[in-house]
């Protein structure tokens, strides 16, 4: 039903709007074999587009060549951070024997405790846990299955991530055109503006992510270093690279230096020195660090935050939980353009101030005119008249009094 003027109730936009995204999630959840290299291959790409610039503009490279340097650059510096991975795995594995020696020291340990604590004999948490090991056993084979198949997935993700972003970086213009054509109803500046905003938005976060992790690795392998731990770069970087999980990443990334001290020193002191520094660095990361370097340009509330992660994770796994933010923060850009679709941005953002003091009810309540605004009568003076309010003063009400 089409109100008088022709246009459709706004309810009508909205639902359509919200019905629309669902397909489209659904669609991207059957296809999500070739959309997530896609995504990961579109937020990158915008990351390397500086790159490709500077060898196109002040290296005087063609497209085609400069967009090749640009993947080539990203593939070196991301396969450097492999080999650091692998190289130091490596070397901590050279001394397993010593670590084995000291985890079932640390394990004799904790079933004295047990036993002393609870009356369990030792004969019963064993039995315990050969059967929770042999519950995992039974299911060894669906394991198996699922690894190789996501490592069949990943491989073909890492051939096709390449591809992908040399032909976004060669094709930008044409890329540019065709939301041009597609939205011819709209206002040309305005496509121009969104398309310049989520580039913003998408590089702000990528490279302001990388900037961050640089800093929580030095922070992290400097607290490694202070209480004695080895490998503290290793651990230190292992621990930044998994802020690629939002919230989790350092928190996750803790558990392995913290196990490794408790294996390697004489007091578990150190485990927990461990966890404990590595939660102070996530609370300086988390209200100090990314809020001075990405500043306000990927502003998302952390409880939409929390739960687009959740979101992301179900329908795609763990490259769900990577691409969760960058991706709402451009679908914020894009929803904030359309006008049935901006209070659902609005609620993606952060709050104002205003909305977080102690009477922001109050405020409100007056603001969408709710309530009425408190009268202000004559100072205390009596010498000049306060001023009264415009909206008070034509209220039916007040002529009454």
């Amino acid at each position: 039903m089409e109100s008088k003027s022709g246009k459709k109730p706004y309810s009508i936009e909205l639902a359509s709007s919200l019905f629309a995204l669902a397909l489209i999630v659904g669609l991207l959840y059957v296809t999500q074999s070739v959309v997530v290299p896609l995504l990961f291959a579109i937020i990158l790409s915008i990351t390397l587009y500086p790159i490709a610039a500077f060898f196109e503009n002040k290296l005087r490279f063609g497209k085609a060549a400069a967009s090749i340097m640009a993947v080539i650059i990203a593939i070196v510096v991301i396969s450097t951070l492999i080999w650091f991975i692998v190289h130091q795995s490596i070397i901590i594995g050279k001394d397993a024997v010593a670590i084995q020696e000291k985890v079932l020291a640390a394990v004799e340990s904790i079933q004295n405790w047990i036993q002393s604590r609870f009356g369990l004999e030792r004969s019963e948490v064993v039995q315990k846990m050969k059967e929770q090991g042999n519950n995992a056993l039974e299911n060894v084979g669906g394991y198996m299955s699922t690894a190789f198949g996501s490592i069949g997935s990943t491989l073909a993700g890492i051939i096709l991530v390449p591809i992908f972003i040399f032909f976004l970086l060669y094709y930008r213009d044409f890329f540019k055109e065709f939301f041009f054509k597609a939205f011819k109803n709209t206002d040309n500046k305005k496509i121009h503006a969104v398309l310049k905003k989520i580039y913003d938005v998408v590089q702000s976060y990528c490279l302001g992510l990388v900037m961050v992790m640089g800093i929580v690795a030095v922070l992290n392998t400097v607290g490694l270093m202070l209480m004695g731990i080895e490998y503290a770069w290793f651990f230190g970087s292992m621990a930044s690279l998994l802020m690629l999980l939002p919230y989790i990443g350092i928190a996750i990334g803790s558990i392995l230096p913290a196990l490794f001290a408790l294996a390697t020193k004489d007091s578990a002191l150190y485990a927990v020195g461990v966890i404990a520094w590595f939660q102070v660095v996530q609370f300086l990361e988390g209200n100090i660090i990314t809020p001075n370097i990405v500043g306000g340009k990927v502003s998302i509330n952390p409880l939409m935050a929390i739960i687009v992660i959740l979101l992301g994770g179900m329908i795609f796994g763990l490259a769900g939980l990577i691409l969760a933010l960058p991706m709402t923060a451009t679908l914020k850009v894009i929803f904030d353009a359309i006008p049935s679709m901006e209070p659902i941005g609005y609620l993606i953002g952060e709050p104002e101030k205003e909305h977080l003091k102690r009477n922001a009810t109050q405020e409100l309540l007056q603001k969408w005119g709710i309530v009425r605004k408190p009268k202000v009568f004559f100072n205390q003076t009596m010498a000049d008249p306060a001023p009264v309010d415009p909206a008070s003063s034509n209220n039916p009400d007040s002529k009454s009094e």
